[in-house]
C-alpha cells in the first residue's frame, strides 16, 4: 500500500504567510521561506504553496519566492496562485517547483489542463477544486458558466436536489454554476494528475474536513485526491484518510502555530495503522 502523504500549505498574500476562514479574516504566519525549510526538516512529504489573492488581485506569480523556496528545502513543491498560461507553468517548474497548482484558470477555460498535461506531463499538473455546499439561499449568488456542448455535464442544476456541492473560485469570492463532483471527473479526463480539494465551508474552522465531500470526489475518481480546510487536530488527519478516503491530507493551522508537529502527526497515524513514511 503507498505511503499516505502529509502536506502542509503556506497561504502566501504580498510575500508572507498568511491564515484566515475562508481566505478571508487573513493574519500574519511568518515568512514562507524559513516555514518551508522548517518543515522541510520536519519531514513533511510535501509542500504546497499558494498564493492566494493572485487571481483574484490579477497578479502575477511570485517567482522570487518560489525560486528562493525551491533551493532551500528538497521535499516536493507544488505551486499555484496567479497561473494563467503555460508560460506561467514553465517558469514556476523552472523557478524549480515540482507541481503546479490550478483552479481560476482551469474554471475560465477546461481545456487549458488538456493543453498543459500534454506539454508538461499529467504528473505535475494539480487541479485545486475549492468546492461549497449548495444551500437554498445560495442560488442568487452562483454565477453562470459558459456555454460549451463537451462540457455541459458539469453544469450544476438549481436548485440542487440532495447534497450538491458548486465550485468556488478568486479565492473563494465568486461561485460557479459547475457541479463540483462532476468537474473533479472532467478534469481527471482532461489530463489533471491530482485533485487539491478544499472544503469552503471547512476551511480555516478547525472542525475537521467534509469527510462527505471528499469521499465522494475519492470514489469519482482513480487520480489521487488531497482533503484540504477544517483540519484542527490530529484525529481529522485520520478520518480525512479513513473515512475521506484521500491520499493526501493537507493542513495549515495546526502546523504553522506549532499545535503539533509533522513527526507528531506521522507517528500518531502510524499508530492508528496508516501506513506513512517516517
Amino acid at each position: 500500500m503507498l505511503a499516505k502523504r502529509i502536506i502542509p500549505c503556506l497561504d502566501v498574500k504580498d510575500g508572507r504567510v498568511v491564515k484566515g476562514v475562508s481566505f478571508l479574516n487573513l493574519r500574519d504566519a511568518g515568512d514562507p521561506v524559513d516555514n518551508a525549510i522548517y518543515y522541510d526538516k520536519e519531514g513533511a512529504d510535501e509542500l504546497v504553496f499558494l498564493d492566494i489573492t493572485a487571481s483574484h488581485e490579477k497578479r502575477k506569480i511570485i517567482l522570487d519566492v518560489v525560486e528562493k523556496t525551491a533551493n532551500d528545502v528538497f521535499m516536493p513543491l507544488t505551486v499555484g496562485g496567479g497561473i494563467r498560461n503555460l508560460d506561467d507553468i514553465r517558469n514556476l517548474l523552472n523557478a524549480g517547483c515540482d507541481k503546479v497548482s490550478i483552479n481560476t484558470a482551469a474554471v475560465q477555460d477546461p481545456h487549458f489542463i488538456s493543453k498543459a498535461a500534454e506539454r508538461f506531463g499529467t504528473q505535475c499538473i494539480v487541479v485545486a477544486i475549492d468546492a461549497k455546499r449548495v444551500v437554498p439561499d445560495m442560488e442568487a449568488s452562483v454565477e453562470p458558466w459558459f456555454s460549451d456542448r463537451s462540457l455541459k455535464d458539469v453544469v450544476l442544476s438549481l436548485p440542487a436536489a440532495g447534497l450538491t456541492w458548486a465550485l468556488s473560485t478568486h479565492g473563494g469570492r465568486k461561485m460557479k454554476k459547475i457541479d463540483a463532483v462532476k468537474w473533479a471527473k472532467k478534469m481527471e479526463e482532461l489530463g489533471a494528475g491530482e485533485i487539491l480539494l478544499t472544503s469552503m465551508d471547512r476551511d480555516g474552522t478547525k472542525e475537521g474536513y467534509d469527510l462527505e465531500l471528499t469521499s465522494t470526489i475519492s470514489d469519482t475518481v482513480s487520480i489521487p485526491v488531497i482533503a484540504s480546510g477544517g483540519a484542527g487536530n490530529l484525529e481529522h488527519l485520520y478520518y480525512g484518510f479513513v473515512d475521506g478516503k484521500a491520499d493526501a491530507v493537507l493542513a495549515a493551522s495546526i502546523f504553522h502555530y506549532r499545535e503539533f508537529s509533522i513527526r507528531q502527526a506521522k507517528d500518531y497515524l502510524k499508530t492508528k495503522g496508516v501506513p506513512v513514511r517516517l
